[in-house]
């Protein structure tokens, strides 16, 4: 028994009488058993969201309900794969159907065929619960991937445990509970729709570094924390996510490519296998998942997307890694609600958008957070969600980004005037923020010295006292500012471009170390406070602005991490160049 097809409208069809349908449930449509989703259900009729193109489908066509609700596949064989917005292997499909992805082909999102060396983690008559491990396998030479008793499972008897290789689909544990059994195998399936369970949430108080000094410094990220970067095209927000996925401080990687251009994925999928990574000088992608949904393919599947890419990422979660997801961008997903919403001509929102606009982008980024994880060992593990927004014209008053502001914690807004004046990253110093930094500020103090919060707050005064200066130097001039006043300018102008400013492509500035990042502001606000002093006593302005070791300062941020020792020498120089200075006044 089949339902039939009585409206077709772009991504969204208009089904009649399927019998046994639910919301959510996945449906095959037409010939080509084109892949859906209900969406809405009203009477004898469901609207279908229809994931791949739909020219040439219309009425009288017949819509098969799957039973099940759109869920990815999770197992060993995620790490290093490229997919599609529902989990279609690319590679697969290469392989299987050429260049282009055929409607209505049908590919596991985990090969069936690859064995896997599984090592069992308990022993026969062992009892177990959910998200304990069961055993582990290798799946990267970075990534051990540790195999959970399936959520639910209250408390059980292994019954059966076996060692050696296997399918994922093969049953590698027999579990006992109440007098019934259950086989395990390494492949579990979970509704993209549903967070996976955790024990309980911790407080954000770990910082996530990322090697990025305006970030780690000026407006830092938690680990499971969640951060937005809006700003104009040609702002940098793709680099900007290339760079943390490469530095930042997690084990695993989710970089979900969702409705950008294809040329901007392209790079992504090129430039990822040739990346090593910093830690084991193994290639990147063996610890990283692309889900690749460009401009190009279907609009609809660009919702789905999201949603693929952090079940995937909770899933690693769970095992006690820290997972980074980078989404590029929900400005896009956004687009895919509005033009689902515009053809179930539901009331529409500010500019067109859903009503339900922020609700949705809410429950998107509440799965983030570091979490006791589900298991007798009690891991914690952590999910960070960094989310691009791409406002028309740079507009931060639309409601995307005003709807993503809401939800998260941390804002690094890109400025399209800093990027034409080539500073990079182009994050404006005096729009962002991050609510994290008095909770990250202890740990902080702990590793990296008690003078750095205050070092950084100081900072931040300096640029924002330079913001006001400027104003007075465009009417009056700059003669008419004090010493004081200048030197304020001249240091500010320090932190900009020899700390904020930062190379992607130097192989020495590309990341920078929080040791570092300390060392770096504490040197240029030494040479502010000692200059200062120096001006009191009477030493000319002109003749400390001078001074050699200035240029030592602005090269300083090209110092390699094991050669850190050069820069207490230079602190020294500092003191004894100014100290020359001020003698000789």
């Amino acid at each position: 028994m089949a339902g039939r097809v009585v409206k077709v409208a772009g991504p969204l069809v208009i089904a009649e009488d399927v019998p046994g349908v639910k919301m959510y449930d996945v449906v095959r449509v037409g010939e080509q058993r084109l892949i859906g989703e209900v969406i809405e259900l009203r009477g004898r009729r469901a609207s279908v969201q229809v994931y791949e193109e739909t020219s040439g489908l219309g009425p009288g066509e017949t819509v098969v309900s799957t039973g099940s609700p759109l869920s990815v596949e999770l197992g060993p064989g995620l790490m290093s794969s490229i997919y599609d917005g529902i989990q279609r292997p690319l590679d697969a499909i290469s392989r299987e159907a050429g260049e282009y992805v055929t409607r209505g082909i049908e590919v596991p999102g985990l090969d069936r065929s690859r064995r896997w060396e599984f090592v069992p983690a308990v022993d026969r008559g062992q009892k177990v619960a959910a998200g304990d491990v069961l055993g582990t396998v290798q799946e990267t030479p970075l990534v051990v991937l540790r195999v959970p008793v399936p959520p639910g499972v209250r408390e059980a008897t292994v019954a059966e445990i076996r060692s050696g290789s296997f399918t994922v689909e093969e049953t590698v544990a027999v579990l006992e509970s109440d007098g019934k059994t259950q086989e395990v195998s390494m492949l579990q399936r979970w509704p993209v729709r549903r967070p996976r369970p955790v024990g309980r949430k911790l407080a954000p108080e770990v910082p996530l570094t990322t090697g990025q000094r305006v970030i780690d410094t000026f407006f830092p990220i938690a680990k499971g924390g969640t951060a937005c970067i809006p700003g104009p095209f040609g702002s940098g927000k793709t680099v900007v996510q290339h760079q943390l996925s490469k530095w930042a401080d997690a084990d695993i990687i989710v970089f979900i490519g969702c409705g950008e251009r294809g040329n901007e994925m392209t790079d992504v999928l090129l430039e990822f296998p040739e990346l090593k990574d910093p830690k084991s000088g193994r290639p990147l992608m063996e610890r990283t998942v692309l889900v690749a949904n460009t401009s190009n393919m279907p609009v609809a599947a660009r919702e789905a997307s999201i949603y693929t890419g952090i079940t995937i990422a909770e899933y690693y979660r769970d095992m006690g890694y820290d997972v980074a997801l980078m989404a590029d961008s929900t400005s896009r997903w956004a687009e895919a609600l509005r033009e689902i919403s515009g053809r179930l001509e539901e009331m529409p929102g500010e500019e067109g958008y859903p009503a339900y606009l922020g609700s949705r982008a809410a429950e998107f980024y509440e799965r983030s957070g570091r979490v006791v994880c589900l298991g007798s060992a009690r891991q914690q593990g952590s999910l960070s969600i960094v989310g691009a927004v791409s406002p028309p014209g740079g507009d931060l008053s639309e409601p995307v980004t005003q709807a993503t502001l809401r939800i998260v914690k941390v804002f690094w807004g890109l400025d399209d005037r800093l990027a034409q004046r080539k500073h990079f990253p182009a994050i404006n110093w005096l729009l962002s923020y991050s609510l994290y930094t008095s909770r990250l500020d202890p740990a902080y103090a702990e590793q990296y010295g008690a003078d750095f919060p205050g070092n950084r707050a100081r900072a931040m005064a300096t640029l924002q006292e330079e913001a006001e200066l400027e104003e007075i130097v465009r009417l009056v001039g700059v003669d008419a500012l004090s010493d004081r006043q200048r030197l304020t300018l001249e240091t500010a102008k320090s932190i900009r471009e020899d700390f904020l400013y930062q190379s992607a492509f130097h192989e020495v500035d590309t990341y920078c170390s929080m040791d570092k990042q300390a060392r770096l502001l504490r040197l240029i606000l030494g040479f502010h406070d000692q200059a200062l002093a120096a001006l009191e006593a009477g030493a000319p302005l002109e003749a400390l602005l001078e001074l050699p070791v200035r240029e030592r300062i602005a090269r300083a941020r090209y110092t390699p991490e094991d050669e850190l020792a050069r820069l207490d020498t230079l602190a020294q120089e500092i003191a004894t160049q100014v100290g020359q200075t001020r003698a000789r006044a």
